[in-house]
């Protein structure tokens, strides 16, 4: 950890730091000390915080409580220490989250502290939604190395890994948004343009097969999911930035997501409004009604 702040630009509480800042960072925060046992004796507060619970209970963002077991590492002037932190989630006390910190007190008075997270377990950032890993199939550990990467801040590996995802899936893709486009009745030149660019053998190819026909409801912002897939990984990593590759990454990833709940939201949109006919026919047409008793 580096002793000087002259390079931390930004000030901001502890509970956002702990929050909303991937492992490597480094900020100078506020509320992070408490005093204990006289005007002087400055201690490290381990506060309640704000975290998505994975568990079945939950699944959204609950309160997480620190552990009883967590240290209170007395904060002594310009001196660095090491400590973990330990969360469950209050309502579930099923989620664990640990932090790995470095805390060193740079102004006593105003209770400034330089923090810099070494890590945390689970990984940072939302938790990748279970239909995106079912959208992507055989390359479910790939994408999570990507994520892993992307949670760390490495730019270039978080890239590298969703792209060999996107190479080797797209076809499942395709075919995902095939199985949507015949369940809803698309038209025929729909269905006939999704089984060619299926069939193709270079992605380029099926994109410009694609690139008006896919039914509006899996359009993204009114754009084809596909083509700005392809958009995203075509220029590959050349001449680009770390941070221009993570921003990428984190693009893809997000996209992925809304395709992924748009391809789940339209089959069950479908089976939905299936049902709902069928028992309204059964409601208006005694034949039906009296099949089912006999």
């Amino acid at each position: 950890m580096n002793n000087s702040s002259k390079n931390i630009v930004e000030t901001m509480g502890w509970v956002e730091f702990l929050q909303s800042h991937p492992p490597g960072s480094e900020r100078v925060v506020t509320g992070a000390s408490v005093l204990e046992h006289g005007p002087t004796n400055l201690f490290l507060l381990a506060p309640v915080i704000r975290l998505h619970c994975a568990s079945s209970e939950c699944e959204k963002v609950m309160a997480f409580d620190p552990l009883d077991g967590n240290p209170s590492p007395y904060l002594t002037d310009k001196l660095l220490k090491n400590c973990f932190f330990d969360y469950q989630c209050r309502h579930c006390h099923k989620s664990f989250k640990r932090f790995a910190l470095a805390v060193q007190l740079i102004d006593a008075n105003k209770r400034l502290c330089k923090v810099y997270k070494y890590g945390e377990s689970p990984a940072f950032g939302p938790p990748t939604p279970s239909r995106v890993i079912e959208l992507i199939g055989p390359d479910k550990n790939l994408f999570i190395m990507g994520r892993r990467c992307e949670s760390q801040g490495i730019g270039i590996g978080s890239f590298t890994y969703y792209r060999r995802v996107i190479d080797n899936q797209w076809i499942r893709l395709i075919d995902e948004i095939l199985k949507v486009a015949k369940n809803i009745d698309s038209p025929k030149s729909t269905i006939e343009a999704l089984e060619q660019a299926k069939n193709e053998k270079q992605f380029q190819k099926a994109v410009d097969v694609l690139k008006d026909a896919l039914p509006p409801v899996l359009l993204i912002n009114g754009q084809n999911p596909i083509t700005l897939l392809y958009r995203a990984l075509s220029d590959g990593i050349h001449n680009r930035t770390d941070a221009e590759c993570l921003e990428r990454a984190t693009n893809i990833r997000i996209l992925l997501a809304e395709l992924a709940e748009k391809l789940s939201q339209a089959l069950k949109h479908e089976k939905g409004l299936a049902d709902a006919v069928s028992k309204l026919m059964k409601l208006n047409n005694p034949q039906i009604k009296k099949s089912e008793t006999e």
